[in-house]
């Protein structure tokens, strides 16, 4: 097993949107491969964001710096009210070549509490890291669960793959 040590930063008040300068300077500060966990939107527990022009500094540090960045988007869709602009900034940091990885919670969003309905994405540059993530996720999985219910994510499907509930 891997030893982790954490940090948090100094807090709650330093994230982009209100101190982009102690932000980055929490991410330069932080070990090269840091594991970092990025809100992609309507940030907990402010519900403030970075704007783009932040969100492309904040990328071109975790780059410089090779943190492992995990993107939460648990409220993609509450902090514009639109999903598709709620996740540029996911978008950014794949378009701008990072490996991450994504967490999604369908639970506030469709209102599915109990159903464990949510995605774990994993965005890689090779087919060796691909393997490397999906084993890891098949491990976790198994071990979590054999056969997740299928209410939530037919709800989910069905919702998202009508233009008219959308």
């Amino acid at each position: 097993l891997a030893s982790l040590s954490t940090s948090t930063g100094t807090g709650t008040g330093r994230f982009a949107a209100s101190d982009l300068e102690g932000m980055l300077q929490d991410l330069q500060d932080a070990p090269d491969k840091s594991i970092v966990v990025l809100h992609a939107c309507a940030h907990n527990p402010t519900g403030v964001d970075p704007t783009k022009d932040q969100w492309r500094k904040i990328c071109q540090l975790m780059r410089d710096k090779q943190h492992i960045i995990i993107f939460d988007t648990a409220y993609q869709g509450f902090a514009s009210g639109d999903a598709d602009e709620d996740a540029w900034a996911v978008r950014y940091f794949v378009e701008q070549g990072l490996e991450l990885l994504i967490t999604q919670s369908y639970s506030k969003n469709f209102g599915l509490y109990g159903e464990r309905i949510g995605a774990a994405v994993g965005v890689t540059s090779n087919p060796e890291a691909t393997a490397s993530v999906l084993s890891q996720f098949k491990a976790v999985a198994r071990g979590l669960y054999s056969n997740p219910p299928s209410f939530g994510a037919r709800v989910v499907s069905k919702i998202l793959g009508s233009p008219a509930m959308r």
